[in-house]
């Protein structure tokens, strides 16, 4: 018998099974202990707000070393991310009764210890580096809209200073219920970035045509691994999910809320993917923005994505902070002001530790890669699947499903090996142009 509870089978054999039969398992008790509040709109804002934004930025650019196949790949990555991010929340339930902490107990319960340290370290390295590039992104904007002005101030000092306002609603925000108004917002600025290059790109390509310059490619088969790798950076965020499923009152509505909320993410990474490759061709810089005349369109995309990143930052924290918490026992060991006073400390901490990294690596692009290519392609292509096999089976899958995953696998492996390794040499080659 305890075997049997050990390797649990879920009944459901397809996505639309469970999607279709989730309310039920509310009254049947598979959500137990499950505390959340937060409504549908909250765990849909999360998620575009933290999958979102740089990835809007880089896609432009991850055609032009790609080619127009990464149209293709961005159309397979939107599916499999929906996918990855459903059956990493099943896996939180995949024993009756029980609810999983996090995507590292996932791991852990489907891989063991190999498993934990790898999900561990990737989920580490991402949850450092992304909140790193929004920073250095920041740091980089602020630097280019003041130079002229009596306000001009150096990249790494602006990074320094949106590190301290950071701060405080590291500190004052507890879950991620709280930072719902502040994902809107995120989101609200992307949608705004969209539109000012959907309208933009195309104008400056038709008041200056340049065949040559702006020369485009059906497929680069050199470049598509990095260009995999910045899809995939893309679609990240997935380890902040189960945080924001706990957050939900009705965690059976999260199918919904991450389909819709990375399908509003897909429709503006096309709406900006395609008009700036078609406008810019080999030429496209990353972010977008870079390749835009100067002018109010290109300061309106600047100031909204400054805002964009800089509220993003503290979904990244606060999902690493409160595991931290849980893992040192904070809220349980010490009274409501000794755990504010810990949760503090540890966020306070988690901050200089991305600022003095930001200011250390203010290589915007090739950073993306890296972290698109080390740890998304891991943490949303590869171990969501692999985790979901070996916790509910593989032979109770219909063969269309265990194809996709073979796909999904397959993708993941070549964007993280590859990827990896065109972002090192890209980096290396920016720190000895730099020196």
């Amino acid at each position: 018998m305890e075997n049997n509870q050990d390797i649990v089978k879920v009944e459901e054999s397809t996505i639309d099974h469970y999607t279709s039969d989730a309310s039920s398992d509310w009254s049947n008790n598979k959500y137990a202990g499950h505390k959340g509040s937060g409504s549908f709109f909250t765990a849909y804002f999360n998620v575009v707000c933290v999958v979102a934004g740089t990835g809007t930025l880089g896609l432009p650019k991850a055609l032009a070393i790609g080619g127009w196949l990464g149209l293709l790949i961005l159309g397979l990555a939107w599916g499999m991310a929906i996918y990855g991010g459903i059956v990493l929340i099943r896996c939180l339930y995949y024993k009756p009764g029980q609810r999983l902490h996090d995507y590292k107990m996932v791991a852990t319960h489907a891989l063991g210890w190999p498993g934990y340290l790898v999900t561990a370290a990737l989920h580490i390295l991402n949850c450092f580096g992304c909140p790193i590039l929004y920073l250095v992104l920041a740091g980089q904007n602020m630097n280019e809209m003041l130079a002229h002005t009596n306000g001009a101030l150096s990249a790494a000092t602006w990074t320094i200073i949106f590190g301290c306002i950071l701060i405080v609603p590291m500190v004052s925000l507890k879950t991620m219920k709280e930072i719902t108004i502040v994902s809107a917002l995120g989101a609200l600025c992307t949608g705004i970035a969209v539109f000012v290059v959907a309208i933009q790109a195309p104008m400056d390509a038709k008041a200056n045509p340049d065949p040559v310059k702006y020369a485009h490619d059906a497929v680069i088969w050199t470049g598509f691994p990095s260009a995999l790798s910045t899809i995939a950076f893309s679609y990240g965020g997935i380890n902040t999910y189960p945080h924001v499923e706990h957050a939900m009152a009705k965690p059976w509505q999260w199918n919904y809320a991450v389909a819709a909320g990375l399908s509003t993410c897909s429709i503006l990474y096309f709406l900006t993917s395609v008009p700036g490759y078609w406008a810019y061709g080999a030429s496209t810089q990353s972010p977008i923005y870079a390749s835009l005349p100067e002018g109010t369109g290109k300061l309106v995309a600047m100031i909204v994505m400054t805002i964009h990143v800089v509220v993003a930052v503290p979904i990244y924290t606060t999902t690493f902070s409160m595991e931290t918490q849980e893992w040192l026992g904070t809220d349980r060991r010490f009274g409501k002001f000794g755990a504010w006073v810990a949760r503090s400390a540890i966020r306070i901490v988690i901050m200089i530790i991305i600022v003095v990294l930001a200011v250390e690596i203010p290589y915007f692009g090739d950073f993306m890669s890296l972290i698109g290519a080390l740890t998304n392609c891991g943490l949303v292509f590869l171990l969501p699947v692999l985790c979901y096999l070996r916790l509910t089976g593989i032979r109770n899958k219909p063969f269309y499903e265990l194809a996709w995953c073979c796909l999904i696998l397959l993708l993941g492996v070549v964007g993280m090996v590859f990827g990896t390794i065109d972002a090192i040499k890209a980096l290396i080659a920016d720190f000895q142009a730099g020196q």
